[in-house]
């Protein structure tokens, strides 16, 4: 499903958090346009009579170059390639560098429903600034219910049935020194074609429930060193009840997946029995994944180590060399 933000819902995100202070000059009444694509278009061309190339969904940008040139258009040209651009299903136009927009534009904008911003960023700069932005606002989402830590640097996604015990293994890791993103509901976003970034959410950020305790807040307890907002994913772990009749990995030769959003994460199945201390566990099979990611893993190694060691001992214990022949026996 295609998301979308309305330019109403721009002008409200964090766009001055990153640098990029949005102003409305004009078109008040078009706020409920919507973006659906996170790449802006700037195409001085689309002024020049080549309006045919606009991309509806996208960002229209003018930057000095686009303003000098309806500065030196008669009125009635400036008003035929404005009518033109703004008969594009455009959700808006955004001038950078702090421009003053020619009268016309801003008529324009009121006239067609069309958001006219404006903000004092330079074009290259803005660009990068507001797809980033898009790209984060229209990233393909997912909610799970699970324990997401930042472990060693690795993003480790805790899940299991309601019950099982994701939180408390959680507190116990917080306790040895790792760091808690979120806590019951994790949100998760993809950012590119390799990436999942899993946040709390706000309601609910810094918290979490213990059976038995109710609600805690790690970062009064621990403090800020305890807790971050988000984190990529990189390890699943899953939380299983022990079932005695069931064969569990023992080598650990099979690499697991598990899907979010499309993408597949390494997983780990992780039975939960009386006596098995789950948050160490969890923090050697982080430590693992992160060996793993290097190019090292015990598994492969034993098993190549013992086929070697067979190789070995079925050749023959009196076999000789051509040389050891040749010369009599051996030296």
């Amino acid at each position: 499903m295609n998301r979308s933000i309305t330019v109403g819902g721009l002008l409200k995100s964090r766009a001055e958090a990153i640098g990029l202070p949005l102003e409305l000059l004009g078109g008040q009444d078009g706020l409920e346009r919507t973006i659906s694509s996170p790449h802006i278009q700037k195409t001085g061309l689309a002024l020049a009579g080549f309006d045919a190339y606009l991309q509806p969904a996208r960002i229209l940008v003018f930057g000095e170059s686009e303003i000098r040139y309806l500065e030196s258009l008669d009125v009635a040209s400036r008003l035929n390639v404005l009518a033109a651009a703004f008969s594009h299903d455009i959700p808006c136009v955004l001038i950078t560098s702090g421009w003053d927009p020619p009268v016309e534009l801003l008529s324009a904008s009121d006239r067609y429903n069309i958001p006219l911003l404006r903000t004092p960023v330079s074009t290259p700069v803005a660009i990068a600034k507001i797809e980033y932005l898009l790209d984060d606002e229209l990233a393909e989402r997912q909610v799970i219910h699970g324990v997401l830590m930042d472990m060693l640097g690795l993003g480790v996604l805790i899940i299991g049935e309601s019950g099982i015990g994701k939180s408390e293994c959680a507190l116990d890791l917080v306790v040895r020194g790792h760091r808690l993103v979120a806590d019951d509901t994790v949100e998760i976003r993809r950012r590119g074609e390799t990436t999942l970034i899993g946040t709390c959410p706000e309601l609910t950020r810094h918290h979490m429930e213990i059976r038995g305790l109710g609600l805690i807040n790690v970062r009064d307890l621990f403090g800020v060193a305890a807790i971050r907002n988000s984190k990529r994913i990189e390890l699943v772990v899953q939380l299983e009840r022990w079932d005695s009749d069931r064969d569990y990995e023992r080598l650990g030769l099979d690499e697991l997946r598990y899907e979010i959003v499309g993408l597949k994460v390494p997983l780990v199945r992780m039975p939960v029995a009386p006596g098995r201390s789950l948050g160490v566990l969890v923090e050697v099979a982080a430590r693992n994944q992160l060996l793993r990611t290097r190019g090292i893993n015990a598994a492969r190694d034993l098993t190549a180590r013992l086929e070697q060691t067979l190789r070995e001992k079925e050749m023959p214990a009196d076999a000789e060399s051509d040389d050891d022949v040749e010369h009599g026996g051996r030296v």
